[in-house]
């Protein structure tokens, strides 16, 4: 699939390809002959009951995960909105590349292939308080190589993202797609002080008002508003759409990603489920808005998909479960009507 321009986008979001619910119909009545009261495992049941419908598999597997953190720098980092300079996210990927990052620790542990993909690090988007952080181009390549970064073998993926400033983007585009300004979407992110939390703000908010003009096009905002790495996870949850592969989203700013493509199709991220909510201010809220309800709830605010990562073991305890209990008649356990 090759998006050569915004309108591709906005075709694909409004024919993307539906789960099976006959896979899913299975699952459900697998679930209701398990040695269990009905209901009794909870959302456990549901995840398993998804997973069959998007895998389009009467029984679902996790073979195949992948784990892919996105990285990317942001002109509006000149602006002091972060506590960190935006040197760090190269010295970052370097370090998910010796495997001492805690996403490194996670993917070992829960059995998932580990992808980072920097995008041009070296070249940060544009301040987007004065310009559009990026041109129709350079968004639509950083989409591309998301949608490129996905193997179309994988039983589930979570996405992540690593880049300094890149939780002022993200409420930058929660602002400019929901409302509510700068004092409803801006947290700390890195851990800005007062000061900085202002400046995080100002920025915000001048950029809502440079921009005015294209806030009703979430596409156009998306460009403008965003950054490489969240229109690499925005790719990347297409192609996961296309090849009919469930998706984990990590934390605010990966979540913040896809918002501009669930304002294209409501049912555009019905593939993909919360792994968290995270402690960064306008995460829950922002889940709220989309109607995904997160998995786990650890105050956690790392990113690098650490809780989608961590989410990954939950899907294999509802799979487990779905896939190795016994059935009432199997077990020679009574069942409920018995």
């Amino acid at each position: 699939m090759q998006f050569d321009s915004l309108d591709d986008i906005r075709a694909f979001c409004r024919d993307v390809p539906k789960g099976d619910v006959r896979f899913a119909e299975a699952a459900v009545r697998r679930q209701q002959n398990l040695t269990k009261p009905p209901g009794s495992l909870g959302r456990l049941e549901e995840l398993a009951i998804w997973l069959a419908q998007w895998q389009g598999r009467e029984s679902p597997r996790l073979d195949r995960v992948t784990i892919t953190v996105f990285a990317g720098n942001h002109g509006v980092a000149a602006r002091g909105v972060s506590a960190y300079p935006p040197e760090v996210t190269a010295q970052m990927v370097a370090n998910f590349a010796a495997g001492g990052a805690a996403i490194n620790q996670i993917a070992r542990l829960a059995g998932a292939d580990l992808r980072v993909v920097p995008i041009e690090l070296d070249r940060p988007t544009r301040d987007f308080t004065m310009a559009t952080a990026m041109d129709a181009d350079d968004f639509l390549n950083a989409v591309e190589i998301g949608y490129r970064a996905v193997p179309e073998d994988c039983d589930l993926l979570a996405v992540g993202e690593m880049g300094i400033a890149n939780t002022t983007s993200a409420a930058m585009l929660c602002a400019a797609l929901i409302g509510g300004g700068a004092a409803r979407w801006a947290g700390r992110g890195t851990g800005v002080d007062d000061e900085g939390l202002a400046r995080k703000r100002a920025a915000i908010d001048a950029a809502l008002d440079y921009h005015r003009g294209i806030l009703l096009d979430p596409l156009a905002v998306a460009a403008a508003l965003g950054g490489r790495e969240l229109a690499g996870i925005a790719g990347a949850v297409l192609a996961a759409r296309r090849h009919g592969i469930p998706v984990l989203l990590d934390g605010f700013v990966a979540t913040s990603a896809v918002l501009p493509l669930a304002h294209l199709d409501a049912g555009a991220l019905d593939h993909c489920r919360a792994g968290h909510v995270s402690a960064e201010s306008g995460h829950r809220d922002l889940l709220r808005e989309l109607g995904l309800a997160p998995l786990l709830d650890l105050d956690m605010r790392l990113g690098e998909a650490s809780g989608a990562g961590l989410a990954i073991l939950l899907m294999r305890a509802a799979l487990a479960c779905h896939a190795g209990m016994a059935t009432f008649a199997e077990a020679g356990v009574c069942g409920a009507d018995d």
